[in-house]
């Protein structure tokens, strides 16, 4: 009897946790985030508001168009793509919030025909 109760108690718990989601909060504002690339770990930064997010990695600058989905989520399209693979729109989700940092995930926005979809995840700080 006791198992079913602490069963019935940590499922009530646990069904009533909920992860913070402030996404309005990272909606805008200037970013760092961490990558890899070939082994090596690097730092960039991104600055985004309503409509526009610029990249800042390697030296390099990068802009893409934003628009949102709902609070949570929305579509980066690159404005000046170099190639195929960078014409591509990524579908970005904020899945949690804390005071400093929101967590992600993203994935290419339309789904290549024979291909497993890949979802990636991150952590981006704000800056400002």
């Amino acid at each position: 009897m006791k198992r079913v109760l602490l069963l019935g108690f940590l499922l009530i718990m646990t069904s009533c946790y909920n992860v913070e989601r402030n996404c309005k909060a990272y909606k805008t504002g200037e970013f760092k985030f961490s990558y890899t690339i070939d082994g090596k770990q690097k730092t960039g930064t991104f600055v985004r508001t309503e409509d526009y997010s610029i990249d800042y990695f390697d030296g390099k600058v990068d802009s893409s168009s934003v628009r949102w989905i709902n609070d949570c989520e929305f579509i980066l399209k690159k404005i000046n793509p170099k190639n195929t693979s960078e014409d591509d729109a990524i579908h970005m989700k904020i899945l949690s919030t804390t005071d400093t940092s929101y967590t992600f995930e993203y994935k290419l926005a339309i789904k290549k025909l024979n291909k497993p979809t890949r979802v990636e995840k991150g952590i981006a700080y704000r800056i400002k």
